[in-house]
């Protein structure tokens, strides 16, 4: 009997009859397999409530709270008259859903009041999204016959720092989860993304972070494989809105999958796996909508195969940071102090790219970033040292990743030469010395062609 961390997200939680759904895969698993269930909000549920408490904040209109809460109560009293057939098991998780959202409006009528809104609050504000959501899951499986329970994240164990917004799992998380779900009786649903600090504060690990909180607890019980359930057939060559005939990988390494996930791919949260990978556990990614496909194992080792290429990505919504003067020229220290800058200003730095001749320092950063990016470089440096700040906006970063590549001669030739027969210019390359990936700056009209022109020069999608 192998025992599974099962983590439904999005599309796979739209509404009742999706989380029915959800039932009937977990149930069909259920038979052979010891299974953790962990669940993300309601699709779309967790921007509307960071909407509903910006709103809150600037207008401060109570009458308009009441009417959001109103209409966040029906759609989860829907998706509980959809799901569950049993009236009695569908009046308590009822009951439960009204507690959550009495507690949530009067946080809203709070923000309202107060007419502010703090990281601290926008975390507790967000976290009810799967604490609504738990509960009905956890409700559709006693509907089914399957003892279930739910629970939150820092009630399965989950503690984190204090940095509120983007927390980091604390290391007795490891202990913890055990302790609090086993030994397991029927199938736990634990929320995704919320845990708490350790003054008993509701904190949230990011955007994207019910995987990361399935991977934790994969990690925690030693979980035999942690599924990750999409909307999608597994991690993709490329993305099929952009090149329709991307197919899925059947295998790929942490290293590989990781690269794709900082590099636009959306699939993983790129901080997920990093618990599976400490305990060395596979991570599956499957398709909700198409169970019997394999989908994507993600293993430990290198993968390699015939192909050196494993996939192209694409990321758009960034911007490209260009310092430069003749000043930097053997002025020791430039580097560092630039770095230094950003990190002090909260700036992710994506790539960076610096020539021999020192005069020019290149960095593509998230594009919402640049102007605070601009200010804590010019604050830093003279016009002595420094002569010119200066951002693109109109740029994508493409990377094109495989482990395969890793000794093989000639890859990078063949990225550029295809970027050269296709006419597109590159502005800015990068590779590390891991060699598990090319990536490299276009401009935005040349970007969806140049990753097209790719998938096709290295056959991902079965043509060459």
């Amino acid at each position: 009997m192998a025992r599974l961390v099962m983590k439904f997200g999005g599309v796979s939680v739209a509404d009742g009859n999706r989380l029915r759904h959800v039932g009937d895969l977990v149930k069909q698993f259920n038979r052979d397999n010891e299974i953790v269930l962990v669940t993300s909000a309601l699709q779309g549920v967790t921007d509307d409530l960071l909407a509903c408490a910006r709103k809150a904040a600037t207008e401060g209109i109570v009458s308009e709270v009441i009417e959001f809460i109103e209409k966040l109560t029906d759609r989860h009293n829907q998706a509980i008259a959809d799901a569950i057939n049993d009236p009695q098991i569908a009046k308590e998780v009822q009951e439960t859903v009204a507690g959550k959202i009495s507690e949530l409006e009067k946080a809203y009528i709070g923000i309202c009041y107060l007419g502010e809104l703090t990281p601290r609050s926008l975390d507790y504000i967000s976290s009810y999204g799967e604490q609504l959501a738990a509960p009905i899951l956890a409700g559709v499986l006693r509907d089914m016959g399957i003892p279930s329970q739910a629970f939150t994240g820092s009630e399965a164990g989950i503690v984190t720092d204090s940095n509120y917004g983007d927390t980091r799992p604390l290391e007795k998380t490891y202990n913890l989860i055990p302790q609090r779900l086993l030994p397991l009786r029927g199938i736990p649903v634990v929320t995704g993304f919320i845990a708490k600090d350790e003054k008993g504060t509701i904190t949230t690990l990011g955007r994207g972070g019910s995987d990361l909180s399935a991977s934790l607890i994969g990690a925690a019980i030693d979980a035999d494989e942690i599924w990750f359930w999409k909307e999608t057939s597994g991690v993709m060559t490329s993305d099929p809105k952009i090149v329709p005939e991307a197919k899925s990988i059947p295998s790929i390494s942490y290293r590989e999958a990781m690269e794709l996930s900082y590099f636009g791919a959306k699939v993983l949260h790129p901080r997920a796996i990093e618990p599976a990978i400490r305990k060395g556990i596979p991570v599956r990614v499957k398709c909700t909508f198409d169970p019997d496909s394999p989908g994507t194992q993600i293993v430990h080792d290198d993968v390699q195969k015939k192909d050196v290429i494993k996939a192209v990505t694409l990321h758009k919504n960034v911007a490209l940071l260009n310092i430069s003067g003749a000043g930097m020229i053997g002025t020791l220290g430039v580097a560092a102090r630039a770095f230094t800058a950003l990190a002090r200003a909260g700036i992710n730095i994506v790539m960076i790219s610096q020539g021999s001749s020192e005069a020019n320092i290149s960095m593509v950063i998230e594009e919402r970033q640049v102007e605070k990016a601009e200010d804590a470089l010019r604050a830093e440096f003279s016009r002595d040292l420094v002569k010119e700040i200066s951002h693109d906006h109109d740029v994508c970063a493409v990377a094109v990743v495989g482990a395969g590549m890793a000794g093989t001669p000639g890859v990078a030739a063949r990225v550029f030469k295809a970027m050269g027969q296709a006419k597109i210019n590159v502005v800015m390359i990068s590779q590390g010395s891991s060699q598990h990936n090319i990536s490299f700056v276009v401009a935005s009209k040349d970007a969806e062609r140049a990753v097209q022109e790719l998938h096709r020069e290295f056959g991902l999608g079965g043509e060459a």
